[in-house]
This record gives structure tokens, sequence and C-alpha cells, in this order.
């Protein structure tokens, strides 16, 4: 089933076209990866997608409305997590608090979420859920784990609100091969297991062939490949 639809979508900055008439259906289950040329649009498109950016013609619908008929802040907060290749992720904090910082700015309950305890136990749960033991890691400041281990912690923290898409732009621009095809295999998990629809900007064609589909980005394109 479609989760996000590109109806007609055009982008411009000034005096420079990125994207022009642009259809797509994205659905639940997949994992996508958008590759193309440096200029093509690819983070234009994640940012679009997201609501960060708004198209200069056309519109993005989430489950059939209009993004730009809704309340921005709860689409990014609560039905879109996104994650950045630099991480993004606080270095005063501990995993744990980066993960439950997230899951309170989105507003939710935990009983919205499922049957936890305490915050902990769900946050503990998102540790596991991205391959990483909560024991061991979970009072650590950011900076004293790995970049792989902050790569998925990003991750974890994008699932606190548990949205249903998944936005990643370059996830795994930072890590080595082996680790890059760990955090892929993440997103499949929360793809195929977990129905979300997961969406990745990569320059990578090893992450590319992995993914479900892989979309190519023309410069000023009219559609996907």
């Amino acid at each position: 089933m479609s989760v996000i639809e590109l109806k007609n979508i055009s982008f411009a900055y000034p005096n420079n076209p990125v994207i022009k008439n642009l259809d797509y259906d994205f659905e639940e289950g997949k994992v996508y990866a958008i590759t193309g040329k440096s200029g093509a649009g690819k983070t234009t498109l994640l940012s679009l997608l997201s609501g960060i950016m708004e198209p200069t013609s056309g519109y993005i619908a989430y489950k059939g409305y209009p993004i730009d008929e809704s309340d921005k802040y709860v689409y990014r907060s609560r039905d879109v997590g996104v994650i950045f290749q630099e991480y993004n992720l606080l270095p005063k904090f501990t995993v744990r608090e980066n993960i439950q910082l997230s899951f309170d700015i989105s507003g939710k309950k935990l009983k919205e979420i499922g049957k936890y305890k305490n915050k902990r136990e769900y946050v503990d749960t998102l540790i596991r859920e991205v391959g990483l033991n909560p024991d061991e890691i979970g009072n650590r400041r950011i900076l004293h784990i790995s970049g792989g281990q902050q790569q998925r912690i990003a991750i974890a923290r994008a699932l606190s609100f548990q949205p249903s898409v998944i936005l990643a732009d370059e996830p795994t621009g930072n890590l080595d091969l082996d680790t890059s095809i760990d955090i892929l295999n993440v997103f499949t998990h929360l793809a195929h297991e977990l129905n979300r629809c997961v969406i990745i900007v990569t320059h990578s064609p090893q992450i590319a062939e992995l993914a479900d589909i892989r979309l190519d980005l023309q410069p000023f394109s009219r559609y996907l490949k």
C-alpha cells in the first residue's frame, strides 16, 4: 500500500531548477535506494519528503492527505523519522537520553506505543531492535561509542515515536562496507518485518543493490527510473 505519493512535484532554487513534474508512489514494507549524480536533487527530494521544504508546484501526500495541508510539526515528529549522515546525536547526553528525548518531543504517550513498564524499558527495546545491548552502552555518552554504533542509535532515535516512514540521507557514508551492510540489514528488518517504508539516499552502488528497489534520480527529473 502506498504511504507517500509524489504528485507532479517540481522544485527550483532561484534560477536553478532541480526536479520537474515528478510522480512516484512509495509503499510500506520496502527499502528504496535513491541514487544519482551530484546535483540531481537527491537530498532535495528527501527534504521535500520530510516536509522541511515545500515543492514549487505539485504536492506530496502522506496516506492520501497532502502534507502541506497538515500540521508539519506533527508530521515530522510523529509520522516520519529522519536519519542524517552526521547522526546529529547530542554528545552531552547518553545513548538512552538521546532516544528518550526524541520520544518526548513527539508528544506521544507510552501507552500509544505498547505495553511497557516505563520509558527505560521501551528505550532498551529500541536499542536491542537495532542490534545493540542496552546494558553495555545505554549509559555511555555518544562520543564513547563507535561510528557504527552511533548510526544504529540514530536509527533507534528515529524509531522512538514509531513513524511509518524512515528517511535516511547517506546513512552509511562514514562507515566501512561491512558496517554499512549491517546497517542496511537493520533497515531491511524495519521494512520487511515491521512494515516500515524506508527511503535511503546513497552514493554506494553496493548498498543500492541490496535495497528492494533502486531509483535513479536524473538531473531535472520528471520521473524516477
